[in-house]
Protein backbone atom coordinates (compact mmCIF):
# COMPACT_ATOMS: atom_id res chain seq x y z
CA UNK A 1 0.00 0.00 0.00
CA UNK A 2 3.22 2.28 1.07
CA UNK A 3 3.00 5.14 2.90
CA UNK A 4 -0.67 7.14 3.65
CA UNK A 5 -0.70 10.65 4.15
CA UNK A 6 -3.33 13.36 4.89
CA UNK A 7 -3.99 16.95 5.28
CA UNK A 8 -4.19 18.15 8.79
CA UNK A 9 -4.96 21.47 10.55
CA UNK A 10 -3.67 22.15 13.49
CA UNK A 11 -4.66 25.34 16.32
CA UNK A 12 -3.37 26.48 20.07
CA UNK A 13 -6.98 25.38 21.59
CA UNK A 14 -7.24 28.68 23.02
CA UNK A 15 -7.03 30.46 19.16
CA UNK A 16 -10.05 28.46 18.43
CA UNK A 17 -11.58 29.06 21.46
CA UNK A 18 -11.08 32.98 20.50
CA UNK A 19 -12.05 33.01 17.64
CA UNK A 20 -8.81 33.17 15.44
CA UNK A 21 -9.48 30.32 12.91
CA UNK A 22 -6.64 32.25 10.82
CA UNK A 23 -4.24 31.04 13.12
CA UNK A 24 -4.43 27.27 11.96
CA UNK A 25 -2.07 25.67 10.21
CA UNK A 26 -2.22 23.35 7.78
CA UNK A 27 0.55 19.97 7.70
CA UNK A 28 1.08 17.26 5.35
CA UNK A 29 0.81 14.14 7.84
CA UNK A 30 2.52 11.03 7.62
CA UNK A 31 -0.52 8.31 9.15
CA UNK A 32 1.56 6.27 11.55
CA UNK A 33 -0.90 3.74 12.63
CA UNK A 34 2.60 2.27 14.87
CA UNK A 35 2.91 5.41 16.49
CA UNK A 36 0.69 6.18 19.89
CA UNK A 37 0.76 9.72 19.87
CA UNK A 38 0.95 12.83 16.90
CA UNK A 39 4.32 14.31 16.97
CA UNK A 40 4.99 17.85 15.68
CA UNK A 41 8.21 19.38 14.52
CA UNK A 42 9.38 22.28 17.43
CA UNK A 43 8.87 24.99 14.86
CA UNK A 44 5.33 24.33 14.65
CA UNK A 45 4.85 23.68 18.17
CA UNK A 46 6.30 27.37 18.43
CA UNK A 47 4.06 29.04 15.45
CA UNK A 48 1.25 27.64 17.51
CA UNK A 49 2.45 29.03 20.95
CA UNK A 50 1.31 25.52 22.06
CA UNK A 51 1.61 24.99 25.87
CA UNK A 52 4.52 22.26 27.23
CA UNK A 53 3.01 19.91 29.92
CA UNK A 54 6.16 17.86 30.74
CA UNK A 55 7.79 15.08 28.93
CA UNK A 56 7.02 11.42 27.67
CA UNK A 57 9.78 9.36 27.37
CA UNK A 58 9.27 7.14 24.10
CA UNK A 59 11.08 4.41 22.31
CA UNK A 60 11.78 5.28 18.42
CA UNK A 61 14.11 3.41 15.92
CA UNK A 62 17.23 5.31 17.01
CA UNK A 63 16.46 4.09 20.83
CA UNK A 64 15.02 5.79 23.55
CA UNK A 65 14.34 9.89 24.44
CA UNK A 66 12.31 12.03 26.36
CA UNK A 67 9.77 14.42 24.31
CA UNK A 68 7.50 17.14 25.25
CA UNK A 69 3.84 16.64 25.46
CA UNK A 70 1.26 19.16 24.51
CA UNK A 71 -2.00 19.01 22.65
CA UNK A 72 -3.47 20.77 19.96
CA UNK A 73 -7.43 21.24 17.98
CA UNK A 74 -6.92 19.31 15.51
CA UNK A 75 -8.88 18.91 12.06
CA UNK A 76 -8.97 15.87 9.36
CA UNK A 77 -11.40 14.78 7.16
CA UNK A 78 -13.94 16.75 8.38
CA UNK A 79 -13.44 15.81 11.98
CA UNK A 80 -12.38 17.78 14.97
CA UNK A 81 -10.78 17.12 18.23
CA UNK A 82 -8.75 18.71 20.87
CA UNK A 83 -5.77 16.03 21.14
CA UNK A 84 -2.32 15.24 23.34
CA UNK A 85 0.60 15.18 21.06
CA UNK A 86 4.48 15.27 21.19
CA UNK A 87 7.07 18.28 20.14
CA UNK A 88 10.03 16.88 18.64
CA UNK A 89 13.52 18.57 18.28
CA UNK A 90 14.69 15.92 15.89
CA UNK A 91 11.68 15.17 13.16
CA UNK A 92 11.08 17.80 10.76
CA UNK A 93 7.69 16.26 9.53
CA UNK A 94 4.23 15.57 11.31
CA UNK A 95 3.20 12.18 12.39
CA UNK A 96 -0.71 11.88 12.75
CA UNK A 97 -0.69 9.17 15.52
CA UNK A 98 -3.15 6.71 16.86
CA UNK A 99 -4.31 8.80 19.61
CA UNK A 100 -5.20 11.56 17.57
CA UNK A 101 -7.36 9.13 14.94
CA UNK A 102 -9.36 7.55 17.74
CA UNK A 103 -10.35 10.71 19.10
CA UNK A 104 -11.06 11.82 15.81
CA UNK A 105 -13.14 8.47 14.76
CA UNK A 106 -10.68 7.87 11.49
CA UNK A 107 -9.26 5.00 10.64
CA UNK A 108 -6.58 3.97 7.14
CA UNK A 109 -8.61 2.37 4.77
CA UNK A 110 -6.08 -0.02 3.48
CA UNK A 111 -7.77 -0.62 0.00
CA UNK A 112 -7.78 3.37 -0.55
CA UNK A 113 -5.12 4.62 1.26
CA UNK A 114 -7.36 6.81 2.52
CA UNK A 115 -8.62 8.33 6.22
CA UNK A 116 -11.96 7.34 6.44
CA UNK A 117 -14.51 7.27 9.35
CA UNK A 118 -14.05 4.61 12.05
CA UNK A 119 -17.11 2.80 14.30
CA UNK A 120 -16.37 4.01 17.63
CA UNK A 121 -16.86 2.12 20.73
CA UNK A 122 -17.62 2.11 23.87
CA UNK A 123 -17.92 -1.68 25.31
Amino acid sequence: MGHVYASVKFANPRDIEEGRREKMVEERALVDTGATFTTVPRSLAKKLALPIMGKVKVRTASGEEALDQSYAYTEASGKSTVAPMLVSDKMDKTLLGVFTLEALGLTVDTSTGKLKEAEVLLL
